[in-house]
């Protein structure tokens, strides 16, 4: 399964208004791949996930998932938004927040099945949110409230899993868990896709890379497309991130010696 499409993008083009955030991207990842997207602020990161999903309306190309039209394959898609933009006032408890998760395997008049909330509870038991199922989303903290949507993400079973920044919000140690649940998954072949900030750990989480500054600088196996070349295309000399990159290259440097 593992040689098939599960991610691809042909010619595509995407923005917002008269705004274009993605140009010309073309690639595919296989199915059974966890891949790391990075890039600089307003390089097309989260574009291109909302493009993937409907979210925005491609200006040109399309996406397809496992080798479909995305729009046909969405069943088979979880997707983790940033946490900036869920209405936190919304009328809801944590509990059901996960409970919509299972939504697809509810049948149409979504009747609660003793399966789903075993399944809601274990995903929450999971990720230390047991004791606050009954409460309004309102009153988690920020990492709980990331954490909340990773668990809705657990819960659905999905085959392809796009995550905007999942791991803001959380501290180190329960990021290095979520990494280790994230490659279990991609051992029983799903395909996770995470749009991710930090340099450091690019190379420790991820055996793919996507490089976006507005265009595909690179994609590729994570060893071959870390290359201080490849970052400075993408990140360029403007800002702090230079320093990092220099840093991050000059390591990798002194562990091939």
């Amino acid at each position: 399964m593992s040689g098939n499409s599960a991610f691809s993008a042909s010619d595509l083009t995407a923005g917002y208004d008269k705004h274009v955030a993605l140009w010309d991207l073309t690639f595919s990842i296989p199915c059974g791949r966890l891949v790391g997207i990075a890039g600089p602020n307003g390089a097309g990161k989260s574009t291109l996930l909302k493009a993937a999903l409907g979210i925005v309306k491609p200006l040109s190309g399309h996406i397809q998932f496992f080798e479909k039209p995305a729009s046909e394959m969405l069943q088979r898609v979880a997707y983790v938004p940033q946490r900036g933009s869920i209405d936190w006032d919304f009328p809801i408890t944590v509990f059901e927040v996960v409970l919509m998760g299972r939504y697809n395997k509810m049948g149409m008049f979504r009747f609660t099945r003793s399966a789903d909330k075993k399944a809601v509870s274990d995903a929450l038991e999971k990720v230390g949110l047991a004791p606050y199922a009954s409460r309004h989303i309102s009153e988690l903290s920020g990492g709980q409230q990331q954490r909340l949507f990773l668990a809705r993400a657990l819960v659905q079973d999905a085959d392809l899993y796009l995550m905007d920044e999942p791991f803001q919000g959380l501290d180190l140690a329960t990021e290095k868990l979520w990494i280790q649940i994230l490659k279990k998954l991609v051992v029983k072949e799903k395909t996770i896709l995470v749009v991710h900030h930090d340099l450091h750990t690019l190379r420790e989480y991820f055996d793919s890379l996507i490089l976006l500054n507005n265009r595909l600088v690179a994609y590729g196996k994570t060893e071959e497309v870390l290359t201080e070349k490849n970052l400075l295309l993408t990140f360029g000399k403007q800002d702090t991130l230079y320093e990092e990159v220099k840093k991050l290259s000059l390591k990798q440097y002194e562990g091939l010696r």
